[in-house]
């Protein structure tokens, strides 16, 4: 069980680690500095969540419901490919990279909308620094839509496939 620790908190420099990993497309983020240890880890929905101890870890949750930034117009709107359907699955990215339809450009593609998938169907490929993610569906369904174009950058959390239950 964790406990709550007060420590004075610069919420100044907390901001400022915040937009740090904003701006950079980080994840996870753990400074140390003397005794100080703060640990700081985008959560379900994008938004930022502090830990103490830096040893506290983040909650266990099934890929294909990860949050993460959601897309935004100017006014805070979410853009069209981000908005829920009713009913469906979305299979969404868990990490930073360039989506693949397929294991090579001459290869079929993985899926397409309409093929029946398992929780354990690869479903795309993610590169990320010059290694090539598999990723898998961690749910079946029929692929309702496919939400990105093939040598598309998507960012952490960003909606891959919705599928239908």
């Amino acid at each position: 069980m964790a406990r709550e620790v007060n420590i004075p908190v610069n919420v100044k420099e907390i901001k400022q680690l915040i937009k740090l990993m904003v701006d950079n497309g980080l994840t996870e983020l753990d400074i140390e500095s003397g005794t100080m240890k703060v640990a700081l880890k985008r959560g379900p929905g994008g938004e930022p969540v502090v830990a103490y101890p830096a040893q506290q870890e983040q909650a266990d949750r099934p890929k294909a419901q990860a949050g993460g930034l959601p897309d935004r117009q100017a006014g805070g709107k979410p853009k069209g490919n981000s908005k829920p359907t009713e009913a469906l699955l979305e299979i969404k990215s868990p990490m930073v990279g360039t989506f693949y339809t397929a294991a090579s450009p001459d290869s079929e593609p993985y899926v397409q909308a309409g093929d029946h998938i398992a929780g354990d169907s690869v479903v795309c490929i993610i590169e990320a620094m010059k290694v090539m993610n598999e990723i898998k569906a961690e749910c079946s369904g029929t692929i309702a839509e496919v939400c990105v174009n093939n040598a598309q950058p998507v960012e952490f959390g960003q909606v891959l496939f919705r599928v239908r239950p």
